[in-house]
């Protein structure tokens, strides 16, 4: 388990990092994209990132308690 934990936070703050471009790009570019899916981006962005946080507390706590 405390293996597997740091591999699934890059990968989220993996996808943090592609989402938060993705919703950049939409913003700069504009037009009928930006409209549809920037908010959605930008929500998922803060999903990803609380994820993140809640990971790091697991991971805080697991190797907290292994010592």
């Amino acid at each position: 388990m405390s293996e597997v934990i740091p591999i699934i936070l890059y990968v989220v703050m993996g996808l943090i990092v592609l989402v938060l471009v993705a919703g950049i790009a939409s913003m700069w570019k504009g037009g009928s994209f930006n409209k549809r899916f920037g908010n959605k981006l930008m929500r998922s962005r803060v999903a990803l990132q609380a994820l993140a946080v809640l990971l790091l507390a697991l991971m805080f706590f697991v190797f907290q308690s292994s010592d």
